[in-house]
């Protein structure tokens, strides 16, 4: 029983703490994604403004030189060269139906080799035929891809191909 002087406890007190521990923790989540996403706009920016550089540069040298052969062009960029390679159209592993076509450009550390690049061209082409959709979708899946086409690059040419870049990348 209870006697005159004694006070009930209220669970009002709780629920207080909870909100104010949940108001806290949102605006901590907050904070920090809106960090990473300055921080990660911040690289984009830099990736973007480094690529349109880069695409004026190769359309400056296309102009200049519109006799060069349709399968591998070449573009000059600071102390690296750069070789477009043609188009890859094909189909993949699973679903056999479903197609891919990639357009996909070396970076050489010295002067191109455009029999190098035909060689790494067939590498990628043989490479895009046994990945399966599963396996590629996704932005994971799509880095897991382009790491493992730059790698081969790399290999195949002992080091002389420094990166692969991708131009376009289509699946129907």
């Amino acid at each position: 029983m209870k006697t005159p002087g004694e006070k009930t406890k209220k669970s009002g007190g709780s629920f207080i703490v909870t909100a104010a521990v949940l108001l806290v923790l949102s605006a901590l989540a907050g904070g920090g994604g809106w960090l990473v996403g300055m921080i990660a706009g911040a690289k984009n920016k830099e990736m973007a403004s480094a690529a349109l550089e880069k695409a004026a540069r190769e359309k400056m040298g296309s102009e200049e030189d519109a006799d060069a052969d349709d399968s591998v062009t070449a573009a000059v960029i600071a102390d690296h060269q750069i070789l477009t390679l043609a188009p890859i159209t094909t189909n993949l592993s699973f679903p056999s139906n479903s197609w891919v076509r990639v357009e996909v450009a070396l970076v050489f550390d010295r002067e191109p080799d455009p029999t190098l690049a035909e060689l790494i061209h067939q590498d990628v082409m043989a490479y895009m035929r046994t990945v399966s959709l599963p396996q590629i979708e996704g932005p994971r899946g799509f880095q897991h891809l382009r790491d493992d086409l730059s790698e081969r690059a790399v290999i195949r040419s002992n080091g002389r191909v420094s990166k692969l870049l991708f131009r376009t990348f289509l699946i129907e």
